[in-house]
């Protein structure tokens, strides 16, 4: 296990516009410093859209997947972020984590944002995934997942901890930036984990404001970094600090 270089873009999303939101991400990927993984926010290159019809890709010809995975390759870092996917007749608000070799771990979100209509175009998830990665276990989320700490629950197997990192990329509006954020460092302190999450900023489609506000959140709860404006920043997640925080406060046993 070594330390792991993690770099959030938070983009002012295009509303359903492909091409243009790629030609936004090619302007940061082409400047970036190398780092380990990269995370976009949800429904990356569409904003969060219920326009399923039209945006959706197959998941066997998916140009966007083939976009993520040719900067994976060129960048040397894994990203993770989520589309809107169509697979057997059904469409999935899916997250992938693609790595530099090409590998694609995929995890569906579990939890449909009934408010905003999603229970009603996509079809739910069943299935948690931790994805191991340069010896991290990552554990993948999505967005509404984030209220729903039985979903996220770490705990020790063979004595040691489920996962060590909570990802969650989001769409979550300024409105309920407090819940954002308190949320996040709820789950990084019950969890002993560290905890990503990357959200939108700008205006939508619908309307609605964007904040931002994503940020990094250390095992006990503290805040290392936090941007609301539209850019990126990248940050080293210590494993010394993962492993003296749990050795600290061995909460997890308790479980």
């Amino acid at each position: 296990m070594q330390d792991l270089k993690v770099t959030l873009v938070q983009l002012d999303q295009v509303w359903e516009d492909k091409a243009a939101n790629f030609a936004k991400y090619n302007s940061i990927f082409e400047r970036l410093e190398p780092t380990n993984l990269i995370v976009l926010p949800e429904m990356f290159q569409t904003g969060f859209s219920m326009n399923v019809e039209e945006l959706a890709e197959i998941w066997e010809d998916s140009p966007s997947l083939q976009y993520l995975q040719n900067w994976s390759s060129k960048l040397n870092a894994a990203i993770y972020t989520s589309l809107i996917i169509l697979e057997n007749g059904k469409f999935f608000n899916r997250g992938v984590f693609v790595e530099p070799t090409g590998e694609i771990s995929i995890y569906d979100k579990r939890k449909s944002f009934g408010l905003g209509g999603e229970s009603l175009h996509f079809t739910a998830g069943n299935k948690e995934r931790i994805v191991e990665y340069l010896g991290w276990k990552i554990n993948l989320q999505i967005c509404y997942d984030l209220r729903f700490p039985e979903i996220a629950r770490n705990f020790l197997i063979n004595e040691l901890p489920k996962y060590d990192v909570l990802l969650y990329v989001a769409n979550w509006p300024s409105k309920r930036a407090h819940h954002w954020k308190s949320l996040l460092i709820a789950r990084a302190i019950e969890n002993q984990s560290y905890v990503i999450g990357v959200n939108r900023y700008g205006t939508d489609g619908n309307n609605l404001d964007y904040s931002g506000d994503s940020t990094t959140i250390n095992p006990i709860g503290e805040i290392d970094n936090m941007i609301s404006e539209e850019g990126y920043f990248s940050l080293v997640l210590e494993k010394e600090v993962l492993f003296q925080a749990r050795k600290n406060l061995p909460f997890l046993k308790d479980y």
